[in-house]
């Protein structure tokens, strides 16, 4: 995870507490600069993918929704690739791109508004927003709140140099680099020194930092041997390098991403047909690729595929 994100793949991955909620704000009245990151090169932005109304799908949209012309999306950012801001304060990412795609699709407007990660689920339950847009994994338990339509399966996957490859499977007395408080720092590498150790062999040396974007130059510069971490930070992470890093194996202890709506709301089947025809014509892959995630694509949307 990338920032100070919360918790937004249960207890799958980051730790982090949550921070005390706040109001949500329109972007057009936010001011912000460029947000965290991680990778180890210049980023610049993916083109633009267009996509075009489908009146068949867009008559299924809630009435209320469909004549208000837009469809309000609750984000809570940064979480890079997938929504943080540009050096303009502009909200972008892989989820934003498709999220424009699908309201494009639907004949719709969308329309962004910050929020505390922890209060866009409420907030959706009381209609105050549409649809959640910041990377939640849909689990059981919040399927008890609201409904979910996946469209991205997200887990962890590791990154090393071309010229010095690593098995995630046998790194005893590796270095690997991590983002502090991250499922792979509290979890994942824990269990797999734990391994080593019982087994007598060299524990792993975790070596942790701040930021994502020193984890990945730390493996860069061959201060480290590799690099843990959600399958879309590592897929962004080997992008922005140039080819410097590759995936090292791949991605495991995957659960789906999904777009959280009111329980029981038509919206859930009128988003899962909009992306549904985004697979159809290629625009979907088109920019899962141009965000580097194109690991995580999924060939099906469904509503409530939680694993657990």
């Amino acid at each position: 995870m990338l920032g100070d994100c919360p918790n937004r793949r249960g207890r799958f991955r980051r730790l982090a507490v949550v921070i005390a909620a706040v109001g949500a704000l329109a972007i057009s009245g936010c001011a912000s600069g460029t947000e965290g990151g991680g990778g180890g090169g210049a980023t610049s932005q993916p083109p633009t993918v267009s996509a075009q109304k489908v009146e068949s799908i867009a008559n299924t949209v809630p009435e209320a929704i469909k004549s208000s012309g837009k469809l309000i999306v609750g984000v809570n950012i940064p979480y890079k690739p997938n929504e943080f801001k540009d050096p303009s304060g502009k909200i972008v990412g892989f989820d934003v791109d498709l999220m424009n795609a699908i309201a494009a699709t639907l004949g719709l407007t969308p329309e962004y508004r910050e929020a505390d990660f922890a209060m866009i689920i409420p907030a959706i339950q009381e209609g105050t927003f549409d649809v959640g847009m910041s990377s939640f994994t849909d689990t059981k338990e919040r399927e008890e709140s609201v409904d979910f339509v996946t469209y991205f399966s997200a887990g962890t996957l590791w990154a090393h140099r071309p010229d010095a490859p690593i098995d995630p499977n046998d790194a005893c007395g590796k270095k690997v680099a991590v983002q502090a408080t991250t499922f792979q720092d509290t979890d994942e590498l824990p269990a797999k020194s734990r391994a080593c150790t019982d087994a007598g062999k060299p524990a792993i040396e975790i070596v942790r930092f701040d930021g994502q974007d020193a984890a990945t130059n730390a493996v860069v510069l061959g201060q480290t041997d590799a690099m843990s971490a959600d399958s879309p930070v590592t897929s962004w992470a080997i992008k922005e390098t140039n080819g410097r890093l590759i995936a090292a194996g791949e991605m495991f202890d995957a659960a789906p991403y999904g777009w959280p709506v009111q329980k029981g709301s038509a919206l859930a089947q009128s988003l899962q047909m909009a992306l549904e025809h985004l697979i159809e014509t290629g625009a979907y892959q088109e920019i899962a690729s141009n965000w580097g995630v194109e690991r995580g694509m999924i060939d099906k949307p469904v509503v409530n595929g939680a694993v657990s």
